[in-house]
């Protein structure tokens, strides 16, 4: 097969006239294996997003992002805002995960583990439970209003929004103590910016899953309009078997399909009506397209009763029906070798990230100070940041650097003591005597190195900072 690099071409959106001719669509309940995967991944994201602000280690919530107090909690970790260049790396290395996988597998992110998909499943189920399957949520779609249509649509409405609050609590919960946070919701004394932001995110939950629903993938997401790009014949997509399928037409149950000049397709619409976007794969491959399957679980479930193979509509690449593609895409090698290096250099600076930090300002108010035995006082201003959750009393030392190692002598109270993911703001005089003073005059500003140290004397309990002395 010869090597081709074409993208994908993806066709404008269609549907079955009458099926989805109301702006409101209504997909089918399916089962399957692809509808199974789903649940599974609202089941670990929707876990994992409600339950983690409410885990507690040692003491103190799992994983807080404190904006306030500008520290990050996750386990025993503390990050500070000098180290957002990991979240840089982590972003950086969550955006080549996702063209990875769009290259090897299309939209399988929208499908399955996008919150606008999750969250629409969940208020999906919700609305099924309150109004019925699809046909009797598309008769009460279309029934007057009555007391029973008021009491079903409350009832889902109600549901909705309960869920909506929920989350938009949960959210605020990762910014602020949750248990402190819930304690406050029954009289409402929580601040103004966490009601903002409950309500806020609760009113975008309500409105993208419950009200827009799929125009979000339809009309506003802007990854649908340009993942042909990112799509060569070699990913495999959401795909119709053509050959196989067409033409299409109803026959009995067990009927051999070629026999009577049809193909395997019955038109049965069951792959629109499932479709969370309404569309019909049938006619290709379209933007609006999430690759959740759920098209190929309808349609096994029919081949399997009209006793022909699965596979009609399947995930595959387009370079060959049941063919292994004749080559390797260099795209796909690239956002490999870009998340190796990202993930290892997140890696490594996560780990080698020091848990004391010094950061020593001269004060410049006084440029230094004549001692009365003709030694020199410079005054000095000293922030520590402990990144670990013990408190640390520590030494301050300094010496001159580069020359001779000559050591500067501080007050006897320079002891800087840290609280746990604390920071610590101290003035510290150093003094240099009256010999060093003279031989180091023509020096004017002396490079100097600051130490920090504690009394056990490890890697994790010192930190130096360079700053320069002013010897006259």
């Amino acid at each position: 097969m010869s090597r081709t690099h074409s993208v994908i071409p993806i066709v404008p959106a269609t549907r079955l006239s009458g099926i989805e001719a109301s702006s409101n669509i209504q997909p089918r309940a399916v089962s399957g294996v692809f509808a199974t995967w789903r649940w599974a991944m609202v089941w670990a994201t929707q876990l994992w997003f409600y339950g983690m602000p409410w885990l507690n280690w040692h003491g103190r919530q799992a994983v807080l992002f404190d904006l306030e107090g500008r520290r990050f909690y996750i386990f025993g970790t503390v990050l500070f805002p000098q180290d957002l260049i990991l979240l840089t790396g982590v972003l950086v290395f969550s955006a080549l995960l996702l063209f990875a996988a769009t290259a090897l597998y299309g939209r399988v992110w929208c499908g399955f583990a996008c919150p606008q998909t999750v969250y629409t499943e969940i208020f999906s189920w919700v609305e099924h439970r309150a109004e019925g399957d699809r046909l009797a949520r598309m008769r009460l779609d279309d029934a007057p209003w009555s007391i029973q249509k008021f009491a079903r649509r409350g009832t889902k409405h109600l549901a909705w929004v309960t869920i909506a609050l929920l989350t938009g609590f949960s959210l605020v919960g990762w910014f602020t103590p949750v248990r402190a946070l819930a304690a406050s919701v029954p009289a409402v004394a929580f601040g103004p910016w966490e009601g903002f932001w409950i309500l806020f995110y609760a009113a975008a939950t309500y409105l993208h899953a419950g009200v827009l629903k799929e125009k979000i993938c339809q009309h506003a997401c802007p990854y649908g309009r340009f993942q042909g790009s990112m799509l060569d014949a070699a990913s495999r997509v959401i795909t119709y078997d053509v050959a196989r399928g067409e033409p299409r037409g109803s026959r009995t149950r067990g009927s051999d399909a070629r026999s009577i000049g049809q193909g395997d397709c019955v038109d049965c619409t069951l792959c629109v009506q499932v479709c969370p976007v309404g569309i019909d794969i049938r006619n290709g491959l379209q933007a609006e397209c999430i690759s959740c399957g759920l098209c190929i679980d309808a349609c096994n479930g029919v081949m399997d009763k009209m006793k022909a193979p699965r596979g009609l509509i399947s995930f595959r690449a387009l370079s060959g029906i049941g063919e292994r593609p004749a080559h390797r895409r260099g795209r796909v090698l690239a956002y490999g070798a870009g998340l190796a290096l990202v993930g290892v250099g997140v890696m490594v600076a996560f780990l080698a990230r020091p848990e004391l930090r010094l950061n020593v300002i001269r004060d410049r108010s006084v440029m230094s100070r004549q001692l009365p035995d003709g030694g020199i006082e410079n005054v000095y201003r000293l922030r520590v940041m402990n990144a670990s959750l013990v408190p640390r009393r520590l030494d301050v030392h300094a010496f001159v650097e580069g020359i001779d190692g000559t050591r500067l002598l501080a007050e006897q109270s320079a002891v800087v003591v840290v609280e746990p993911a604390g920071t610590s703001n101290s003035v510290v005089s150093l003094r240099m005597d009256a010999t060093n003073a003279q031989r180091y005059a023509s020096l004017v500003a002396v490079p100097i190195r600051v130490e920090v140290i504690g009394s056990s004397g490890s890697s994790g309990d010192k930190a130096t900072s360079a700053s320069t002395f002013i010897a006259r």
